[in-house]
């Protein structure tokens, strides 16, 4: 029989069930925010279970100290100095840390592959990228790990950098090196922080690659609300203390984030990393033994490409990602994707030639399986002439970084026509999202390779992402400049 949440060694978790209790009993009247004060009669069950950390789960006066007793809790069991949960999601994180490892105008490694969310942090805290490219995996056409020699090569040519920022797992699964990435970044004296998003799983089962932490990372980003079943916006962040600045990073977190946090986003944060330390390798062989049944359905599928980490060498790829490359099929993976979503299934990510199903810890096999079935007969219905593969914009396009994020940022811009943009400094981040990743950022000369390669993912059906004009018709670039 499985355990009760109050069974778990998770103290906002229990805090937030003995709260629920209080309410329904009318023993807890709140004068509080948030405003709706658990009432559904107003707007509705949106606000069902809905309590703020002060106030409900603990008093003011004792809120930050049963949060800290439930973070120091997480960094004993992942073996860290220090720990914070965020309800801002990786964000959050990566932009603190961006904000906690250097000073305005200081230069720091930086993956290229990166989230919009380390970008934005450099604006936040000034910092100069030096952009390091992970190679593409020439027959998926997907980004590989960042390699050890790159990150090498790029802490020698500038020996001024304060830190390396590398994402590990990428989107697709991918995995970097993390243990010779933190040698290169320690042999020069530099701590390794990894954007690890969307690899909360790793390090629960031999059968998926170890947790970046265990790794030699100086500081790990996580969001517990991707492959664990806490609530949207959950996240947190591991460091160690060696190369990094407790207060610091305190200042850091505390900086950028907001002073009316969710106590159900904390409680769900805190309750899904004691269920991954009670029962994390049940759960992640149960996710894994899914995700292997389903991808073993879909390689029967003519055409349909599910690559696992026999593909890309082993520990380099996330098991339980489930990745489908569609080019070989022919179907329109836009098109396919709108029939997929008729019939129930939302998928988290969906262009002409790329499907990501996310598949957690959460997914029973019945469900699986129906995606497999559905998946299988909608690539049928849509079959086409074959394509090459295609690498994904987000990230193919190489980076020329002329101005600092920061300074491109707040520069007087102004908007210019798309076929005359080729050479201009970008002052905007243009994303296809999902999954996030900048093809032209602030500060980067806008290069025709970008605007082509934007202008073939909208019309292949990609939303394009934080641009001033989605139509892609114009482009914020800096006034004045070449």
């Amino acid at each position: 029989m499985d355990p009760e949440p109050l069974d778990l060694d998770a103290p906002l978790l229990r805090a937030w069930l003995a709260a629920q209790r209080s309410l329904a009993n009318g023993e807890l009247r709140p004068f509080t925010i948030p405003g709706h004060k658990q009432d559904t009669r107003l707007i509705g069950d949106v606000v069902r279970g809905d309590l703020p950390m002060y106030g409900a789960l603990a008093s003011v006066r004792e809120g930050t100290a049963l949060l800290q007793r439930a973070e120091e809790r997480a960094a004993e069991r992942a073996g860290a100095d220090w720990c914070r949960y965020s309800v801002g999601g990786s964000t959050h994180g990566n932009q603190a840390l961006a904000l906690a490892v250097a000073a305005p105008g200081d230069t720091v490694i930086v993956d290229r592959t990166c989230h919009r969310s380390v970008l934005l942090g450099l604006v936040l805290a000034g910092l100069r990228p030096v952009w390091a490219h992970p190679p593409l995996h020439a027959a998926t056409g997907l980004p590989l790990g960042m390699e050890v020699s790159t990150v090498a090569d790029a802490l020698a040519a500038h020996p001024d950098a304060r830190a390396v920022f590398v994402t590990s797992p990428s989107y697709v699964g991918t995995v970097s090196d993390v243990a010779g990435l933190a040698r290169a970044a320690h042999a020069a004296g530099v701590p390794l922080l990894v954007d690890g998003a969307w690899g909360a799983h790793f390090g629960s089962h031999p059968g998926l690659p170890p947790h970046p932490f265990d790794l030699g990372a100086d500081a790990v980003v996580i969001s517990a609300h991707k492959a664990l079943p806490a609530p949207n916006q959950g996240a947190f962040v591991l460091a160690r203390t060696a190369r990094l600045d407790r207060g610091r990073l305190d200042r850091a977190m505390d900086a950028s984030m907001t002073t009316s946090p969710s106590g159900s986003i904390l409680a769900g944060v805190d309750g899904a990393l004691a269920l991954m330390a009670a029962r994390g390798e049940e759960l992640a062989a149960a996710l894994l033994d899914r995700v292997r049944r389903a991808r073993h359905e879909l390689r029967s599928v003519p055409g349909l490409l599910a690559p696992d980490s026999a593909t890309f060498g082993a520990g380099r790829f996330d098991d339980a990602k489930l990745i489908l490359l569609l080019a070989g099929t022919g179907a329109d993976g836009v098109v396919a994707d709108r029939v997929l979503a008729g019939r129930g299934f939302a998928l988290e990510m969906s262009d002409r030639d790329l499907w990501v199903p996310m598949v957690t810890v959460a997914d029973d096999d019945a469900g699986v399986t129906a995606l497999a079935d559905a998946v299988a007969r909608v690539v049928d219905d849509h079959r086409g002439t074959p394509r090459p593969v295609a690498a994904n914009a987000a990230w193919s396009v190489a980076a020329e970084q002329v101005l600092t994020p920061r300074e491109a940022f707040f520069a007087a811009r102004e908007p210019v026509a798309w076929d005359q943009a080729t050479g201009r400094i970008c002052a905007e981040v243009i994303a296809p999202y999902p999954p996030g990743i900048p093809v032209l950022a602030p500060g980067e000369r806008i290069t025709g390779e970008a605007l082509e390669a934007l202008r073939l993912a909208r019309d292949a059906g990609a939303r394009i992402a934080y641009a001033a004009d989605p139509t892609l018709s114009t482009v914020q670039a800096v006034r004045g400049g070449p």
